[in-house]
């Protein structure tokens, strides 16, 4: 080869280093990586609605980037109450505005901004490295001005050119009913202030909820423990068991067994996709007495000889663990 250059590429990479020695395209031109995304977001653009935008909140075409405010997260907690039926809260956050000073831009009034010396308005500046295999040009975000493609000329004193100052604000929350313990709800445009200009984040909202002292969830249905006596198991009774909001009464039939699950259909918890509500499930315990009287203990040892006392499950009768796995087909 007459070509020094490319003889040495031969003897050291074979065919590979001298075959368009000047890049990977071939053609003699070098390699543009911001092209090759380019073409990228131009092939799913259309699928998408976009292309992949570039990197660092830039578009790809090089245009000025859009700084966006970060998100902001808060707990709220939630009795049974009012997850049943839905509540607004209103809640004061402290968060980044925008500074009224400057309206924002980060400008100092009668001041504007002017065109990055250092990247000419693309917010990027390009690099060009000598490889082995020809020249690789790469493009980052411009340090100058951050990818903005502008500079400004005399900063605001009050918020030192960010256009976003520490403040506060009382916002008003939409909770749905049926929501559970560790949901995530999400309100737009009303976290932290973007910097000079840019778009607001977002607020997540975190939901905890508040143990109720008598039901307990179970997904959309509550669960209550009901304690009766041995005469109202054996006999029947009318018994009160709290609800969300109010109370409800329940029959006891005569013969109730203890671990027996009565249900109240529709005194549960909505569904937070509306699919209707659930229920409440009440455990019937039937409750013994740790200390008698004499006269009691008579009483009992006449009962304890009746047949009538003596334990005979039928077949109809259902153990403790048919009586659960009925409970979960039903839920």
């Amino acid at each position: 080869m007459s070509n020094p250059e490319k003889k040495q590429r031969y003897d050291q990479f074979g065919h590979a280093g001298v075959k368009g020695g000047h890049g990977f395209g071939g053609g003699g031109g070098s390699m543009n990586m911001d092209d090759i995304f380019s073409q990228f977001g131009d092939i799913f653009g259309g699928a998408f609605g976009g292309g992949f935008g570039g990197f660092g909140g830039q578009s790809s075409r090089g245009g000025r980037r859009v700084n966006r405010g970060t998100n902001l997260r808060v707990k709220v907690k939630l009795n049974l109450e009012e997850i049943v039926n839905g509540v607004k809260k209103k809640i004061k956050v402290n968060k980044y505005v925008n500074c009224k000073d400057c309206a924002g831009s980060g400008a100092e009034k009668g001041s504007g901004f002017s065109t990055c010396h250092s990247c000419h308005g693309s917010g990027q500046v390009t690099r060009i490295t000598n490889t082995i295999l020809g020249q690789m040009q790469t493009s980052s975000t411009c340090p100058a001005c951050g990818g903005e493609g502008q500079t400004i000329s005399n900063k605001c004193d009050s918020c030192r050119g960010d256009g976003i100052v520490k403040g506060e604000e009382v916002i008003e929350i939409n909770i749905p009913a049926g929501v559970m313990d560790g949901i995530q709800l999400s309100v737009s445009g009303k976290g932290n202030a973007g910097p000079r200009g840019g778009i607001n984040g977002d607020l997540i909202v975190l939901i905890e909820e508040i143990e109720d002292d008598n039901l307990k969830r179970d997904g959309i249905n509550l669960l209550y423990d009901l304690y009766i006596n041995f005469a109202d198991a054996v006999l029947g009774s009318t018994e009160e068991v709290p609800t969300v909001g109010g109370k409800a009464k329940i029959k006891i039939e005569p013969g109730t067994q203890g671990g027996q699950v009565l249900r109240l259909r529709g005194k549960g918890l909505p569904d937070l996709n509306g699919y209707g509500k659930g229920d409440l499930l009440v455990n019937v315990n039937i409750w013994t007495p740790k200390s008698v009287s004499k006269e009691e203990k008579d009483i009992i040892m006449k009962f304890k000889e009746s047949s009538n006392f003596r334990p005979s499950p039928g077949k109809k009768d259902k153990g403790w663990f048919e009586r659960m796995r009925d409970h979960f087909r039903q839920s």
